[in-house]
């Protein structure tokens, strides 16, 4: 999920937009659209990984 977030954001689609083409693919909520609000987290947590990862 974090791949294709990541490339629909490259294409500056907005949050909404990505959520609704992202899908869970694991865990309870399996085949489900995740909420614009666990995108951006995920977006997040990942910008701060990354920016960590340069850093040292």
């Amino acid at each position: 999920m974090l791949s294709m977030a990541l490339h629909l954001r490259d294409q500056e689609m907005s949050l909404r937009d990505t959520a609704k083409r992202l899908v869970i693919t694991t865990g309870a909520k399996k085949g489900q659209h995740p909420s614009p609000a666990t995108v951006m987290r995920v977006l997040r947590e990942h910008d701060e990984q990354t920016a960590n990862a340069a850093s040292t």
